[in-house]
């Protein structure tokens, strides 16, 4: 019997059936616990819905488990929608409850004014279908994509978004989400650190990515996400590069949504040499591991 032993592996970005994940808290748990996950954050996005049976799960079933309690939060700069995750929050502040209500708000506004496009358009009960598909939990973009798809508008998600619902396109609506320092102040006033998701995913100039890093810095952001199980070639080396230029903690999640072939809880994700982990700021320090699935 080999005695090798493994560090801590750390996921900090993912999504249950409470927003657009396809596993339930309860399935997510048992699923990071499979992979070897040690510690898992769920992020889902506007809700801290998902959390409390996870936890619930956690304890029923003995997972040795270390769970962070975390958001994806929303935000608008420069006409780009940003997401900033809130870590180790206190789910039950009433200044997040308060907040995420808001959200909640803007949200339900939004899928409404898509569907009604959508209608304009020739697809009827878009909007009975996203909810259908929520199942209760927040309705994104990401269940008008399945609706569409199930009505043989696409083959795949990322073909409804470029014909449906990207900016520009038939089903797009402009969000009105929070500012990135409005997100920042409550997961701060929950108890939380503010960390940038998926730097790189926002289409942004070398320049623009600069400047919003510099902005989410300046606002008190605490740390940046650098590491995912799915990058381009040398990408996490220049986010490390960013995170140290601007002060900036790291972070590392897969943003975990369903299984599939190439984004899974815990795969490749480790930090570069020369920056800090997140989680740093709320357990005792430990490495994380590079694994493949």
């Amino acid at each position: 019997m080999s005695d090798t032993t493994y560090a801590v592996i750390y996921d900090l970005h993912s999504h249950t059936t409470a927003s657009d994940g396809r596993l339930t808290p309860e399935e997510l748990v048992h699923r990071a616990g499979e992979m070897r996950v040690g510690t898992l954050a769920i992020t889902d996005h506007d809700t801290v819905d998902g959390i409390p049976p996870a936890q619930a799960e956690i304890a029923r079933a003995g997972l040795a488990l270390n769970l962070i309690t975390g958001v994806e939060i929303s935000t608008l700069w420069e006409n780009h929608e940003i997401h900033i995750v809130g870590l180790n929050i206190d789910i039950h502040h009433p200044a997040l409850t308060a907040f995420l209500n808001q959200q909640k708000v803007r949200r339900n506004t939004r899928a409404a004014l898509i569907a009604e496009r959508l209608e304009k358009a020739h697809i009827p009960g878009a909007l009975e279908g996203a909810q259908r598909l929520a199942d209760g939990g927040a309705v994104t973009r990401g269940h008008f994509a399945r609706f569409l798809v199930e009505q043989g508008k696409a083959k795949t998600i990322g073909d409804v978004f470029k014909k449906y619902l990207a900016r520009g396109k038939t089903g797009y609506v402009p969000p009105q989400w929070c500012t990135i320092k409005e997100a920042i102040d409550v997961i701060h006033h929950s108890g939380g650190v503010a960390v940038m998701a998926h730097p790189a995913r926002y289409n942004l100039s070398a320049k623009w990515l600069k400047r919003l890093l510099a902005h989410f810095s300046e606002q008190g952001g605490d740390a940046m996400e650098v590491a995912q199980c799915q990058q381009a070639p040398h990408e996490r080396a220049q986010l490390a590069t960013y995170a140290r230029e601007y002060a900036l903690l790291a972070s590392q999640g897969s943003d975990f949504h369903q299984p599939c072939p190439w984004i899974e809880l815990g795969r490749k994700l480790w930090l570069p040499a020369g920056v800090e982990g997140i989680w740093q700021r709320f357990e005792t320090p430990q490495n994380s591991t590079e694994r493949e699935v």
